[in-house]
């Protein structure tokens, strides 16, 4: 299957008298070549997507997720944690 798209084309003067336009195409990720007395003159196209940086709130979903993985449903009394706090600084002690 042979695929075709179709690039948007303005002109030095539509750049500066419908920039908002033409930045909008750019935003929604066509590229636009642009044209200086009808040849072609430059290429703007949207900048490469980078990674998203990983927010508190993707990170805590993914720990619950884990914690679920791990311990399932279950839900531990108040001595349960007490006693895994001493044997975790039993282990800090030495």
């Amino acid at each position: 299957m042979i695929h075709f798209s179709i690039m948007r084309t303005a002109s030095v003067a539509d750049l500066r008298n419908r920039f908002a336009t033409i930045s909008a195409w750019i935003e929604n990720g066509e590229t636009v070549q642009i044209v200086k007395r009808g040849r072609p003159f430059g290429t703007l196209t949207p900048p490469v997507p980078t990674k998203k940086p990983f927010s508190g709130k993707e990170y805590w979903a993914n720990r619950q997720k884990e914690l679920r993985e791990i311990w399932g449903g279950r839900v531990f009394s108040m001595e349960e944690v007490e006693e895994m706090r001493a044997w975790e600084r039993e282990g800090e002690e030495g």
